[in-house]
């Protein structure tokens, strides 16, 4: 907490850039605190190098540069200068345990104070009394990261009253047992006014007022801004409440250094090439073939163009380049070496060749990658993720993290993976059928219904290929968690659906394989054929069939517009491990279910291979 001298509490390095943020709120053992921005943190941290990374997150922030860092570790040792970083107590409207009041065992009635009337932390009533007091757990709080205490005195009196002048005390009312809104009360001592906090929650009644645009994670004086949002009734501890906005990318072997490298190498054939057309004549000769093997006509042009032309090469998306890595023609990428960021190996195909892995193109194993996340900003109520490329949109409203941003928190994950690429005429075909086609309307439907209620959020349509490979994604992490020994949560996915480029899916974890009781990822990737079949079983039935199975998408009963046949029994797993936070899936797209739409992708080669696949009518 800001002030003391001595820590209040400790957090994972990691959790100050996923969850405890700046600007979010923390519950220490004594106190609630906001966690302060940046400026406010010391220094210490270790420099993190990934320059792809700083400079999209430069260009988004718009600043020349911009720095990563980890977040500044404790220092056990007395004798040097104090690390860590800063909280302000917050909220500042305690609630009194005791009741002041009571009818019976429904109906409790208690205190409100503010911190101004606590004496070192308690509240000391008319008896002389010591109590202790909690923080309240209602704040207010708007889209664009603004949050503050609610104006009590003017919350329960609709509007500006005398009794906060005449030092009036307001009480807060349990009239029921449920914890509901509707059953909380707030009361004015004057006997003239109280108000159910379930019309704070009501968004329409604006019974909060206009937001006023408060920062107070960045200070208590000038951190203001214009707003002019509504408030909306914030429960600190709600999964609402904070959405960190981050970036991540995987350190990649540099690619353009060996471009440079073959392009120097044919310079004698490239040298007069100016278009496309002249370099696809050159590339018939079997030397410029030879020497150009594994890259692209984009690239080397591109190459020829910055050298020739002066023309500045265009910064590639995140996953566009990760994919072109993944997919490359090359048996090994990357080195091998202990300190190396990134290395994977193609797995041949005679180890993998069965039936049911027919829609399969590709199997990577990475034996080492380096993951690199760092938290740009952040928003409450919506969150605010990553496109299909892994870009973050420049227009979303994001919270500041600091006064002027200079370094931004980050942190690394090395470990292994496995990558499956998928065929891109295999996908072509299955998505030109009619019933994929019907299925893919269903799913568009459900979205527009969630588009209704989220007016405001960039999210946009997913396309069909990805929510088919994105259903493949979970229920194979599924599989590889209860075989490979590393637990599911520690497992994260990456869906790449490029269409110019390729599709594919990344499963990788940041831990060690030393944690893997059962055998790392790689290993397991050895026999990634049986792996596959076990997830394909694994979505044919889910225990919550027929209905999961039925499940409209549009449907307004349920309130899942996102999801097709998917729920926690089947498809849903760990939010971390998600780059959807859990939303785009349909195993009817993967596999055949009870509903038998015809709008699966793996149902021929499973038949084929004699494993059961439901036949029920369609």
């Amino acid at each position: 907490m800001k002030g003391t001298a001595k820590p209040q509490g400790e957090i994972r390095l990691s959790q100050l850039v996923t969850t405890f943020g700046p600007g979010s709120m923390m519950d220490l053992p004594n106190h609630s605190v906001l966690i302060a921005g940046l400026d406010y943190w010391t220094a210490g941290g270790e420099a993190i190098s990934e320059p792809r990374l700083s400079r999209k997150l430069a260009t988004i922030l718009n600043v020349p540069s911009i720095d990563l860092r980890t977040p500044p570790p404790a220092s056990n040792d007395p004798t040097t200068p104090q690390r860590g970083i800063a909280g302000f107590q917050f909220p500042e409207w305690f609630i009194v345990q005791g009741s002041e009041a009571s009818d019976g065992e429904k109906h409790r009635s208690r205190l409100l104070v503010h911190r101004k009337a606590l004496t070192k932390g308690k509240y000391i009533d008319r008896d002389k009394k010591r109590k202790a007091v909690v923080p309240v757990r209602f704040v207010r709080a708007c889209r664009a990261g603004h949050i503050a205490d609610i104006d009590w005195y003017e919350f329960v009196h609709n509007g500006p009253s005398e009794c906060r002048l005449q030092g009036r005390q307001l009480f807060i009312d349990e009239r029921g047992t449920t914890g509901d809104l509707q059953e909380i009360y707030i009361r004015c001592d004057c006997g003239k006014a109280e108000r159910s906090l379930a019309q704070a929650a009501v968004l329409s009644n604006k019974a909060l007022g206009a937001c006023d645009g408060p920062r107070p994670w960045l200070g208590a004086f000038h951190t203001k801004e214009s707003c002019g949002e509504p408030n909306r009734l914030l429960i600190r501890s709600a999964s609402n409440a904070y959405f960190p906005q981050i970036m991540s990318v995987i350190s990649l072997p540099d690619r353009d250094q060996a471009i440079r490298r073959a392009v120097d190498k044919m310079w004698d054939h490239l040298e007069l090439v100016q278009n496309l057309d002249d370099l696809k004549h050159e590339r018939r000769k079997s030397a410029v073939r030879d020497g150009l093997e594994g890259l692209t006509d984009e690239e080397v042009l591109a190459e020829v163009y910055s050298r020739h032309l002066g023309a500045a090469k265009t910064e590639k998306s995140v996953k566009v380049a990760e994919l072109e890595t993944l997919i490359s023609a090359k048996d090994e990428i990357g080195e091998d070496r202990p300190d190396g960021v990134f290395f994977a190996r193609n797995l041949p195909r005679h180890f993998w060749d069965v039936p049911w892995m027919r829609p399969i193109q590709r199997v990577v194993l990475v034996h080492r990658l380096r993951e690199v996340v760092a938290q740009v900003g952040f928003t409450r109520f919506e969150s605010a993720a990553p496109d299909l490329e892994g870009e973050l949109d420049i227009g979303v409203k994001r919270a500041a993290l600091a006064r002027e941003v200079s370094w931004l928190p980050a942190f690394e994950n090395r470990g292994e993976g496995i990558f499956l690429q998928f065929d891109r005429d295999y996908l072509k075909n299955w998505m030109n059928q009619d019933a994929v086609s019907k299925r893919a309307e269903e799913l568009q439907r459900g979205f527009g219904e969630w588009r209704k209620e989220h007016s405001s959020s960039a999210r946009v349509a997913i396309s069909l290929a990805y929510y088919m490979m994105h259903s493949f994604s979970h229920l194979l992490l599924t599989a590889v968690a209860l075989k490979c020994g590393y637990p599911a949560s520690s497992i994260r996915e990456r869906i790449y659906a490029i269409p110019e480029i390729g599709f594919g899916v990344l499963l990788y974890t940041g831990s060690s394989d030393a944690e893997g009781t059962l055998g790392g990822l790689v290993q397991l990737g050895r026999q990634i054929h049986e792996v596959v079949r076990s997830a394909l079983e694994l979505g044919i039935l889910c225990s919550n069939d027929p209905v999961c199975a039925q499940h409209e998408p549009a449907s307004p009963h349920e309130h899942r517009f996102l999801h097709g046949s998917a729920c926690h029994g089947c498809l849903l797993i760990s939010e971390t491990s998600c780059e959807q936070q859990n939303d785009f899936l349909d195993r009817s797209l993967v596999v055949r279910t009870v509903q038998g739409n015809g709008a699966e992708l793996f149902s021929e080669a499973l038949t084929n291979e004699g494993i059961p696949v439901p036949t029920f009518a369609k």
